[in-house]
């Protein structure tokens, strides 16, 4: 049976894909994505139109790629953070990654740098920031350390949020301000085949190392004196889990723009259905994710003639979500 709902869940998924690449200003038949898919990996011709390969290898393939990983690195970060912080409103920028990276990318525009520059800062500023909060929580032990995180997180969070607005006054309003706005709303427009496939290292190591330390996470989550008495180096099993859900976090919100409420409602969702266990609950997290990354994106590059942001999109759809699976969860958000 369970084999069974991951495989209607995957075939979901790969019917969505599907979907995304048939939605668009230029719509093209499914058939015809088929077989310019199918072309380009085993060779031969194909009978689609000659725009319809375009569209679909160089436009939309690298941005349903992008949606794919942005998705899942994010709702697969969201459930790490949730369980190792054993608290339900945990959401991957809890310690300052979006606001770090933020505040990164807004500083490559600032000074005119070219766009690999501005990922590589953005990527940079949610590393750094993450570093910086738990640096300072490091140098208070007499306290609790996870508060200290979260507290940390809050107030270098409002730090770079005050630096960031400062950052737009100072803008050029009419060259660099739009931009700004733009990234900082969230969108995968923009995003070439180089910028989707340049994030899959640190994605992939990211959920990887989540992926291998699923069992640790499991006991972590029951408390710091359960996991000591059963044998658990609590304080360097949570830096790993940070430090990997940091990584997939920064290295998909450096293409992405802000994007939230997706590592927040996700993991709800992936939770109602499988369960605290992380050996079952990070795979549907990554795999819901995924789906409703894409479902979203498609929704706003085909809602019209004006491309709706990311990030506005997210809120308004996870808003309601997030109070609906609070009325229908059971006590108790393991």
């Amino acid at each position: 049976m369970k084999s069974l709902a991951w495989g209607a869940a995957v075939v979901s998924l790969l019917a969505l894909i599907a979907l995304a690449f048939s939605i668009g200003s230029f719509a093209v038949a499914p058939a015809d994505v088929l077989a310019i898919l199918w072309s380009s990996i085993a060779g031969g011709a194909h009978a689609a139109p000659p725009n319809a390969e375009a569209v679909v290898l160089s436009i939309r393939g690298p941005r349903i790629l992008a949606a794919l990983l942005v998705g899942a690195a994010l709702a697969g970060a969201g459930s790490a953070y949730q369980s190792v912080f054993r608290n339900p409103l945990v959401a991957p920028d809890i310690l300052g990654v979006s606001s770090g990276a933020a505040l990164g990318a807004l500083l490559g525009i600032w000074f005119s740098l070219d766009p690999w520059s501005v990922h590589l800062l953005a990527f940079a500023g949610g590393l750094g920031a993450v570093a910086l909060v738990y640096a300072l929580a490091a140098a208070y032990r007499q306290h609790d350390p996870l508060l200290l995180l979260v507290l940390a997180g809050v107030v270098l969070g409002s730090l770079f949020g005050a630096l960031i607005a400062l950052i737009k006054v100072l803008a050029d309003p009419f060259n660099q301000l739009p931009g700004m706005t733009y990234w900082l709303l969230g969108s995968l427009a923009a995003v070439t085949p180089e910028e989707s496939l340049a994030i899959l290292p640190a994605i992939g190591i990211g959920l990887g190392v989540l992926w291998l330390l699923r069992w640790r996470i499991n006991v972590l989550s029951m408390g710091d004196e359960e996991a000591r008495s059963l044998g658990v180096d609590t304080r360097r099993v949570r830096l790993a889990a940070i430090v990997a859900a940091t990584l997939a976090t920064a290295a998909a919100v450096s293409i992405s723009g802000v994007i939230g409420w997706v590592g927040l409602v996700v993991p709800h969702l992936a939770r109602m259905i499988t369960g605290p266990d992380n050996s079952r609950l990070l795979p549907a997290a990554c795999l819901l994710g995924a789906a409703f990354m894409l479902a979203v994106d498609t929704l706003a590059r085909g809602w019209g003639q004006t491309e709706l942001p990311l990030g506005v999109l997210t809120a308004l759809i996870g808003t309601p979500l997030f109070l609906w699976l609070l009325a229908t969860s059971r006590r108790g958000w393991q």
